[in-house]
């Protein structure tokens, strides 16, 4: 993807996306670049400045120990939190406990663990309730 300043005859500034600079070239040749403020298919690339990244420049990320900021962070924190108190991970494993606690083979009780896709869609085709988790549970050992 290459994104182009571009200016029509009428004075409009605007920039768009393309797939390639012959993308942009097949389509302006055919009329189908337009200006985005009145329409005009009179349209040239304008003078653009490279962007060039630098290192040094990066938003830094927030250590793991931060308090979450935002209201939802919040809360997906207090659900770990939850999740991590109140059930019991069985890791790896997880498809072969639920099916065992769905039989009536395990006790009864809250886990959680991983499963690959095609697992937990057999989970769910064999009528055992499971959810995914809207983040990654620390990993404790039992």
């Amino acid at each position: 993807m290459i994104q182009y300043a571009l200016k029509c005859t009428e004075g409009h500034s605007f920039d768009s996306w393309f797939q390639s600079a012959a993308a942009y070239e097949k389509l302006r040749s055919a009329g189908h670049v337009t200006c985005a403020v009145c329409g005009c298919a009179d349209v040239e690339k304008a003078l653009m400045a490279p962007r060039v990244s630098h290192g040094d420049t990066a938003v830094p990320k927030k250590p793991l120990t931060e308090t979450p900021a935002s209201p939802a962070e919040q809360a997906l924190a207090a659900l770990k939190a939850h999740v991590e108190k109140t059930s019991d991970y069985v890791g790896p494993s997880f498809a072969k406990e639920a099916r065992k606690i769905h039989e009536g083979e395990a006790p009864e009780r809250a886990i959680w663990g991983e499963a690959k896709p095609e697992e937990a869609r057999a989970l769910v085709e064999e009528g055992i309730k499971i959810a995914p988790l809207p983040f990654t549970p620390t990993r404790k050992s039992n």
